[in-house]
Order: structure tokens, then sequence, then C-alpha cells
């Protein structure tokens, strides 16, 4: 193990692929990023206060390598006592950045190909209005209708949670369920309880065609 500098209470195990996990060094133990199941939720500024602004991050690959191009659009939506209340509390690829700044996307990927995170959404705690309680995080694959695509035709999809300062992963939920036929999927969520932050592993698939028709599961 070898410590960060700059980062004393933060360790790195490698193996021979390199980087495999980071450790949290606290009060004498080492913690590492928590991997969550389907409905698993965790506090993220409890025991953090010093969290003020996370990256979503959210994958997928083609499960076959021949497979055409699978465009998959991930959205935010900002929301007030659970539900959605405007159109421009959506923020997605033709809408990448919240009137508040407080939620930002980081463009749109066409493919899914590559390791690591296909898109990011960034969100500061400290400008979400009191107003929003709940930001859903949710993936729709463009024209899936017309392409005949659907989410059984994708593989090791999943959503992490990273502090945007530290770029330190806090937990990641790999969903891994048969979603043949799902054409959406709401992969998790992070809400306000009691002024903390939380995230909870969603992973609820969809036949939703359209950003649209999602965000109305949540009018």
């Amino acid at each position: 193990m070898d410590f960060l500098v700059g980062f004393p209470h933060l360790v790195l195990k490698r193996d021979s692929k390199g980087l495999k996990a980071v450790y949290i060094f606290e009060k004498g133990r080492y913690k590492m990023s928590i991997n969550l199941q389907k409905g698993q939720k965790i506090d993220l500024t409890k025991n953090n206060p010093s969290l003020k602004k996370i990256i979503v991050g959210l994958g997928w690959d083609a499960a076959e390598m021949d497979e055409t191009n699978i465009d998959c659009d991930a959205s935010a939506f900002l929301c007030r006592n659970g539900k959605l209340v405007k159109e421009n509390d959506i923020v997605c690829y033709y809408n990448l950045k919240h009137k508040s700044k407080a939620v930002i996307h980081s463009g749109d990927n066409l493919t899914g190909d590559g390791e690591g995170d296909d898109e990011q959404i960034i969100v500061d705690f400290s400008k979400v209005s009191e107003d929003y309680d709940k930001i859903m995080f949710v993936v729709n694959i463009y024209e899936c209708k017309t392409r005949k695509q659907h989410f059984g035709m994708i593989s090791n999809a999943f959503i992490r949670i990273v502090d945007a300062d530290t770029k330190i992963e806090l937990c990641k939920y790999n969903l891994s369920e048969n979603y043949d036929n799902k054409t959406a999927m709401i992969f998790g969520e992070v809400y306000r309880k009691d002024g903390e932050w939380k995230f909870n592993a969603v992973g609820q698939a969809t036949e939703d065609t359209s950003i649209k028709s999602l965000a109305k599961r949540f009018k």
C-alpha cells in the first residue's frame, strides 16, 4: 500500500493491473469505496461534512463487440417534494447546466466506448436550493424504437459517486440484472433528509423511450 501525496488519510492498494482500490485510513482502520446492492442507501455528508461537491459517474458498454453503437443519454431530474415540477429542472444533453449551476452535465457520449465513466454529472450541494430534496439520475437509449435497441444489449452498467475535490470514489452500484426489452433505467438518486445528503441505488428498469416519457414518472 502507498499513501497518497497530500492526502495522508488515503491509501492505494494496487494489483498487477494497476490501481485496484482506494482505502480511507481513519482511526487506525482502512475503509474503502462501498459497493452497493439494489435498494441500498448510504449517507454521503453525515460522516463527511467536508463533502461539498460530487461527481456522479455513469457508465455502460455494448454487450457484443460488433453491436451497433448504442447511444445512451444520462439525465438528472431535480425534484421538489419528490416531484419534477418544471421542465428546466431536467439537466441532460440539450440542457447541460441547471439555472442555479448546482447540477452540470459533462456532455453526451454517443457510443459508450472506452473504460471508465461514459457521462458525468456534477452536483454542488452548496448551490442546491432548499426547494429541492431529491435528484434522480436516469439513462435512456436514444431512438431505441427506430434502432431496435434495449438494455439487454448493454453490459457493465454502473453509477458511482466521487468526491469532486479529492477524486476519491465513495460508492458504486453495478447494475447486473437482466434488462431485456427495457429501454430506460433509473440508476439512482441523491436525496436530502434531515439536512444531510444520501444516495440510494435504485436500479429500476422501464420501457420509456425518451427523456420526456421518463420525466412523466416524477410529475
